[in-house]
Formats: C-alpha cells, sequence, structure tokens
C-alpha cells in the first residue's frame, strides 16, 4: 500500500509517451513526472527543451535502480512491454504498460506470475475501453439495456504500410512483427471494450477462438510500388502476415465474439468499429467520423416491422457514463484517446489501494489473443483453447 499523496512517474519511450503529457499536466495532485528514459539522444533533447528541469536517462535498468520513481508507463514496441514490464515488477515499480501487454502465451504467463509475486500494481493502458462511446454502451450492459448478451463484434482496420518500414526500405517493428507473425496481431483496442461488456473475468471469460487469414497480396503490392520488384516485402512469400486476419471467439457463458484485424488493406481506416447483440437490444458503432453509433431496444426483445435504429445519443440523458459526465470535458482538452482516464484509473488505483479496472488478469486475456490466434492458423484454423489466466484472481461478486 502506498502512503504517497502523488505518484512519481518515468515515462519509457519518448514518442507514444508523450501522449501522456496533458494527462500527467491535468492531474497535478496526484502525479508527478519525474523521469524520461528514450535511447535516442536527440528524442531526449526535445522533452528537456520543454521540460528543462525533467531528468532523462538512455538505459532502463537506470530508471529500475532509481529508488525515488513509484511507477513506470511503458510506451516502447509491444515486443518489449512483457520483458520490461517484469523487470519493472521485480524493482518494485508499479507498471501501466501500452499494449499490447505482451505477444506469447509464455509472456502472459510471466506477466501473471511476477505480478502475483511481487505484489505491485500492473495495469494495461487500453486507452479505448474509456472512450466516451464505450464507456456509455459498457454502463448501458450493466443496466441491462441489451439482456442478456449473446454477441459481439469488432474490428481493427487501420493501413499503416508507411509506418512499418524506414527511408531506405529497412523494417522498423511494425514491420517486423508482419514479417514474423501471423495472426491477430493488435487485438486490444478492439476487444477491450467488448471484454468489459461482456463481463470477462466478472462471470464470464473467454473459452477458445479459431482464427483464418488472407493472403499478404495488398502488403507486398506496397513494397513493391514503394521501393521496386527487387525489394524482399515486395513478394508475399516474405510476409508471415495476412492482410486480413478474421478470428472467433467463444466464452464459456456461451456468447461469441467475431474480430477482423487488417494493418495493410488500403481504405479509410476503421479502428473504432464494435457491436454488440443481446436478448433485447442491439448497438453499433459508426464506421467513421461521419456515421453516428446507433443502438435499439425493444419491447421483451421483440422486434417489429417498423422497428429503426436510433442514434447513441438519444440515450445519453440516462445511461452516459459517470466518469464522462464528470470529467468529459477535461479528458478532451487532454486528447483524443482518453489517455486522461487511463492515467487517472492507474494513479487512483495505486493511491487508494485498489485493483485498476484492466488488471493483469484482464490484460494477459485480450493481449493472449496475439499468440492463440497466430497457433491456430497455423494449425488451419483449429480451435484452440484460451489457458486459465486468471485461476488466481480475486472472485468480484
Amino acid at each position: 500500500m502506498t502512503t504517497k499523496q502523488s505518484i512519481r512517474l518515468a515515462i519509457i519511450g519518448g514518442g507514444r509517451g508523450g501522449a501522456y503529457l496533458k494527462s500527467i499536466d491535468a492531474l497535478p495532485e496526484k502525479v508527478e513526472l519525474a523521469l524520461l528514459c528514450d535511447p535516442n539522444p536527440d528524442v531526449c533533447a526535445r522533452w528537456k527543451n520543454d521540460r528543462p528541469d525533467l531528468k532523462t536517462v538512455a538505459d532502463f535498468q537506470d530508471v529500475l535502480d532509481d529508488d525515488s520513481i513509484d511507477a513506470i508507463l511503458l510506451a516502447t514496441p509491444l515486443t518489449l512491454h512483457a520483458e520490461q514490464a517484469c523487470a519493472a515488477m521485480e524493482a518494485g515499480k508499479h507498471v501501466l504498460s501500452e499494449v499490447s501487454s505482451a505477444h506469447t502465451v509464455e509472456d502472459c504467463w510471466k506477466l501473471v506470475e511476477t505480478k502475483e509475486k511481487t505484489g505491485v500494481t500492473y495495469m494495461m493502458a487500453e486507452n479505448f475501453c474509456y472512450l466516451r462511446t464505450n464507456l456509455m454502451v459498457k454502463n448501458m450492459a450493466e443496466h441491462n439495456f441489451f439482456g442478456e448478451l449473446t454477441h459481439a463484434e469488432c474490428s481493427y482496420i487501420h493501413d499503416v504500410r508507411a509506418a512499418m518500414h524506414r527511408q531506405d526500405g529497412s523494417l522498423l517493428w511494425r514491420g517486423e512483427l508482419l514479417r514474423d507473425y501471423n495472426g491477430i496481431n493488435y487485438p486490444t483496442h478492439s476487444l477491450g471494450p467488448v471484454a468489459q461488456w461482456l463481463g470477462i473475468h466478472r462471470g464470464d471469460k473467454f473459452e477458445s477462438l479459431i482464427a483464418i487469414g488472407s493472403r499478404p497480396a495488398a502488403q507486398a503490392e506496397y513494397f513493391a510500388h514503394v521501393f521496386g520488384s527487387d525489394h524482399p516485402g515486395a513478394k508475399e512469400s516474405f510476409w508471415k502476415q495476412a492482410d486480413s486476419v478474421l478470428a472467433l471467439i467463444r466464452t464459456q457463458n456461451g456468447s461469441t465474439v467475431y474480430m477482423r484485424n487488417d494493418f495493410s488493406s488500403p481504405r479509410p481506416m476503421n479502428y473504432k468499429y464494435c457491436a454488440l447483440q443481446g436478448t433485447r437490444g442491439a448497438f453499433e458503432s459508426g464506421r467513421d467520423i461521419h456515421e453516428e453509433p446507433v443502438a435499439w431496444t425493444g419491447d421483451g426483445g421483440q422486434t417489429s416491422a417498423s422497428a429503426s435504429w436510433q442514434t447513441l445519443w438519444d440515450f445519453a440523458d440516462e445511461f452516459e457514463h459517470p466518469a464522462w459526465k464528470k470529467d468529459g470535458e477535461k479528458a478532451g482538452q487532454a486528447g483524443n484517446l482518453s489517455e486522461y482516464f487511463v492515467l487517472q484509473e492507474f494513479v487512483d488505483a495505486l493511491l487508494e489501494d485498489r485493483s485498476p479496472a484492466i488488471d493483469v488478469y484482464d490484460s494477459v486475456a485480450i493481449s493472449s489473443v496475439f499468440p492463440l490466434s497466430c497457433q491456430s492458423i497455423e494449425e488451419g484454423g483449429a480451435l484452440v483453447a484460451f489457458p486459465d489466466f486468471a485461476k488466481n484472481k480475486p472472485r468480484i461478486s
């Protein structure tokens, strides 16, 4: 239990980590930015220019050795997250990790075991759980607006091929990810909110999944266009990752989830799509910023011939989430992807000595879809069971 009035935070990774600066500044009574760790001296210099008193280091070990640091925010490439988080927890630091928590089943187990052994706090920074729409749907589900939940859908479709390489054609970490793995390689933005709506680890849990993938045609065509046909990435055989990967998940209580993950197909992005179906009602998000999210609920679950969707905001007076009622304006000023609520939840959990809303068990259940989907595809679309990562999780009534 912490007896501190505020948390001294170190940010690891000055690229993505910069998205939290306005949120830190908006919570001065709860959190203090004490240190930045980044191996790039130009990044450190840029931060020092904006915050001259900020301590900067290049070596992650220096953070682990600094007893003045209470917690770290991991904003490094996702393949480093589990290793760095475990090292930090072993050093007595609380961890807020960017997504995903881990990219192998073994690392998922290491996170759980290290958290249970050390007793420090671990939270995954899944900001999509805190978007206004997603929190409102969570509130509606908890108030039985949709009835018994039976099905959900979610997709992360975002053409990021230009962020996979350097100017000389060598691969950045995102490109290496698509070269080396084939699965739902970025599951948490789409599945995180759905898991909360379905009550995963709060009465239900993921049971099994199957996954299949397309050819990597768009990925190869892009590299051929940008770097020429002699670049290795111009050949489909260079890439393991399919352009589109589809997965079906079944929960222990019999709900189903459809997922699509696509980093390569050329189209307007649709990385916030989700839908929810229950025995009395349904929800569908818009496909882009031009479409309104919609919801419907029927009397006793009956659908008349004249049934029609209503904009979700027609229900806001009754179901707007309390967090957005209280701090929505402040969160909006801090950024448009709800990092404010993520950071607030993390530091409040530390200061109040309680488990965070997205704890280590929730984090690895969602993140494990990556390696489990890879296994399913490798085995020809085989049914793969979820490990019981939460076997030691305290029961939530």
